[in-house]
């Protein structure tokens, strides 16, 4: 990583929202920060402008900004040999990587948090430009080298959009969409109404509300439980005119059902910014799917993602240093 610059005002009034304040009991004890595997000084200047002390990791660590989401097996050692550790801030919104650690290390007086809310515009962004770019027919217009006489194009205008999930990309986008005029059902794991969408169902009730989804976005967390929740039967469930737009986990979606849905011409298309396997092997009959978009996970590149981290970073030393009013609070049971 690089150094970087600050993020701006709006991105800081994203970062404020689900702040959880723990009980005095609860918190942990403040101490230096070390900044793992590398100090990045992006990352670091974050932790002073906090007020946090950066030292190397020694026995006084108390905190540790983990930067690295391909080195999580690394991670288990470092508190091992630290058990005087009592908050970890990890680099991502999804913590799947780190999942078996969460489940391992659930000890009290040890404090996970994400960034999970933090990412919530860029990622939303690239789903609201997949989504016109399926609707437009753009993946087939990208490949032609011809002039098309058949008219075809939908607009997004009065849609029905179900999105799964109900986090910071979901509330986002539906802020994105509302020139729209569309018509949003969410589903998700509560009941809880969400503010905008016109209904909220829980995610046992998500074959009832695909029928009549023109595009469905998947951006939910991918645990033990929503592994594949899109397969043979949601796909089945799905207009013929619906589209598919995945910019959460690939594992949320089974690629096999996906493949012989499109195939099948069981659903319009797909946008996937997220795949499984992935990294997308060269060759994978993914890639010859003449309607699906394939965007490399770059919903949120680093040069996005810098300064909303280092937001996020500045909020938690915070609450870690003083009142803890820690955001992006990760349940190790709940896998986020």
């Amino acid at each position: 990583m690089t150094d970087r610059t600050n993020g701006t005002p709006q991105h800081r009034a994203v970062l404020a929202a689900d702040v959880e304040p723990l009980p005095e009991s609860m918190r942990p004890e403040p101490g230096p920060i070390a900044v793992l595997p590398e100090p990045d000084p992006t990352f670091v200047r974050a932790v002073e402008e906090a007020g946090g002390v950066v030292e190397p990791l020694s026995e006084r660590t108390r905190g540790v900004v983990w930067l690295s989401y391909r080195d999580a097996a690394a991670f288990p050692p470092i508190l091992r040999e630290h058990p005087a550790i009592g908050w970890v801030q990890l680099p991502y919104a999804g913590v799947d990587a780190f999942a078996e650690i969460l489940g391992r290390e659930d000890r009290p007086g040890l404090v996970w948090t994400s960034a999970k809310g933090a990412y919530a515009q860029p990622v939303a962004e690239h789903a609201l430009a997949l989504t016109l770019a399926l609707l437009r027919v753009l993946p087939k217009r990208v490949r032609a080298r011809s002039w098309a006489t058949h008219q075809e194009g939908r607009s997004l205008y009065s849609r029905n959009i179900v999105i799964v999930g109900a986090g910071g990309i979901a509330l986002e986008l539906m802020r994105l969409l509302e020139p729209f005029a569309v018509r949003v059902t969410v589903v998700r794991r509560s009941e809880q109404p969400v503010p905008g969408a016109i209904r909220t169902v829980t995610a046992d009730r998500l074959a009832e509300v695909l029928p009549e989804a023109d595009v469905v976005v998947v951006a939910a967390a991918l645990t033990t439980g929503t592994r594949h929740l899109f397969g043979e039967a949601e796909f089945a469930a799905m207009k013929r005119t619906a589209y598919l737009v995945n910019i959460a986990r690939g594992g949320l979606v089974d690629t096999d059902a996906l493949l012989t849905a499109l195939r099948g011409e069981q659903i319009a298309g797909a946008g996937l910014d997220v795949t499984e396997p992935e990294p997308l092997p060269d060759g994978h009959p993914l890639w010859d799917e003449p309607r699906v978009l394939i965007t490399p996970h770059q919903a949120d590149t680093p040069e996005m993602t810098a300064p909303l981290l280092a937001e996020r970073i500045r909020l938690n030393v915070s609450a870690f240093l003083g009142d803890g009013r820690f955001v992006g609070v990760v349940d190790p049971q709940a896998g986020y």
